[in-house]
C-alpha cells in the first residue's frame, strides 16, 4: 500500500518540476550574465508559470559562473567550446516542458518571456522565433554590416533554400517545446547551431510563430567573428540542401553536355549563322562529366546526411535507392567504359591501317574518352554508394 506521506511527497516532487527552462550560454560575460538571470526570473514570474534559469558555462575565466549562480541560476559546465555545444549541454540539463534560449549579453529582454511561452502553452505553436527586423533595433545594437548585408543575405538564403517566410532567421531569442526539441535532433556545435534549429524545425514541419522584439546594445565584447561565423551558416545551409548545391547545377550541366553531344557528335553543325565543331563538343563533354560528378555527389551527400541523422529520406531518393544496385551500376559502368574503349581502339586501328599518318579523329577520341570516364566513375561510385546502404545496428 502507498502511504499518505508517500503520495504527498510524490505530488510535491511533481509540482517542483518547472514548466519553463530558460537556457543561457555564457563565455566570460561577468558584466551582464547576472542581470540576464534576474530578468529571466522576473519574466518567468510574470508568465504565471513555474520555471528555472540554466546557465551553460562554456569555460568562463572571469567569474561569470559564480555571478550567475549568485543571481539564482543553476549553472552547468560545458568545457567543449562552441555556441552549439553550450546550448546542447544546457538543454540536456533543462527540466522544463518549454525551453527559452537567449544570449547572456543583455541584447534580449528576458522579462518578455511570457510572449514566447503563450503560443506554446496554448498549443498554437511548437516554436516561437523573435524577429529584430520586424521589431526595433536600438542604436548601437547591431553593426550596419550585419543589419544591411549579413543578416539579409543569410535570411534570404534560408528563404530560398528551405522555402520559409521567417524574416529574421538568426535572431538569438527563441522558444520551443521539449517535444519539438527532441524532434529536431540538433547536433552541430558552432554558430551554425542557430541555422540548424530553423532548418530542422522546417523539415520536421513544426508550427513556427514569429514575434517582433526589441534588440538592445550588448554589454562587454562581442564573441562573433563576422566573416567566419557567416561562412559557417552559409556552409551549413548549402550542405543541408545538396539539391541546390549539387543536383540542380549537375542536371543543368548534364543537359547541356548531352545536347552538345547529340548535336555535334556526328559532325559540325551550322547554328545561329556560325559553324559549331569539335571545339564546342569538347566543352559539352566536359560539362557532361562535371554534371555527372555533381549528381553522384548529391546522392552520396544525401545518403551521408540520412546516415548521420541530419536528413529524412525523400520520395525521390527512395526511388533512386530502389532502382539502383551495385550490380546494375557495375554493368552500366562497364558497358559505358568498354563502349568508349572500343571506339578508341577502332580509331587507333583505322589509323594504323591508314599508314600511321596524321591523326585527326578529335571528335571520336573525345566521345570515347568521355564514355570511358563516365563508365569508371559509375563503377567506383556504385561501390561507394553501396557502402552507404549497408544496414547496421
Amino acid at each position: 500500500m502507498t502511504s499518505a506521506d508517500d503520495t504527498s511527497s510524490g505530488a510535491a516532487e511533481k509540482q517542483s518540476v518547472p514548466l519553463i527552462s530558460v537556457v543561457i550560454p555564457c563565455l566570460n560575460e561577468v558584466q551582464s550574465v547576472a542581470k540576464c538571470v534576474e530578468k529571466a526570473l522576473k519574466g518567468i514570474e510574470k508568465s504565471g508559470l513555474t520555471g528555472e534559469v540554466v546557465v551553460s558555462d562554456n569555460g568562463s575565466t572571469d567569474g561569470s559562473a559564480e555571478a550567475a549562480r549568485a543571481a539564482g541560476a543553476r549553472v552547468v559546465s560545458e568545457p567543449r567550446r562552441g555556441y552549439g555545444s553550450a546550448y546542447l549541454q544546457g538543454f540536456s540539463q533543462a527540466r522544463g516542458k518549454y525551453f527559452v534560449m537567449g544570449d547572456a549579453d543583455e541584447t534580449y529582454d528576458f522579462e518578455d518571456i511570457s510572449r514566447f511561452i503563450s503560443p506554446l502553452h496554448e498549443g498554437k505553436a511548437d516554436m516561437v522565433m523573435g524577429t529584430r527586423l520586424g521589431g526595433e533595433i536600438l542604436p548601437g545594437a547591431m553593426p550596419w554590416s550585419h543589419r544591411w548585408i549579413g543578416n539579409p543575405i543569410l535570411s534570404g538564403m534560408l528563404k530560398l533554400l528551405f522555402r520559409t517566410s521567417i524574416s529574421d532567421s538568426h535572431c538569438g531569442m527563441r522558444s520551443f517545446t521539449r517535444d519539438a526539441y527532441e524532434t529536431m535532433r540538433l547536433q552541430t556545435t558552432g554558430m551554425e547551431f542557430a541555422s540548424e534549429i530553423v532548418v530542422n524545425a522546417l523539415r520536421a514541419e513544426l508550427r513556427i510563430d514569429e514575434i517582433p522584439i526589441t534588440y538592445y546594445p550588448r554589454e562587454g565584447d562581442s564573441k562573433l567573428e563576422g566573416v567566419r561565423d557567416a561562412w559557417r551558416h552559409v556552409r551549413f545551409m548549402l550542405l543541408f540542401s545538396p539539391s541546390y548545391l549539387f543536383l540542380l547545377p549537375g542536371l543543368l550541366l548534364m543537359l547541356f553536355g548531352v545536347a552538345t553531344v547529340f548535336l555535334l557528335g556526328g559532325g559540325p553543325r551550322e547554328l545561329f549563322a556560325s559553324v559549331w565543331d569539335y571545339h564546342v563538343l569538347l566543352f559539352g563533354c566536359l560539362a557532361l562529366i562535371l554534371g555527372y560528378n555533381l549528381v553522384i555527389f548529391d546522392t552520396l551527400a544525401k545518403r551521408f546526411s540520412i546516415a548521420a541523422g541530419f536528413l529524412q529520406p525523400g520520395k525521390w531518393l527512395d526511388r533512386r535507392n530502389r532502382i539502383f544496385s551495385l550490380e546494375r551500376g557495375l554493368v552500366l559502368g562497364s558497358v559505358a567504359f568498354f563502349a568508349g574503349f572500343g571506339l578508341e581502339a577502332k580509331i587507333v586501328w583505322d589509323w594504323i591501317q591508314a599508314g600511321r599518318g596524321e591523326l585527326m579523329a578529335v571528335r571520336g577520341m573525345t566521345l570515347g574518352l568521355t564514355a570511358m570516364v563516365v563508365g569508371v566513375q559509375t563503377v567506383f561510385a556504385s561501390f561507394l554508394f553501396s557502402l552507404t546502404q549497408i544496414e547496421r545496428r
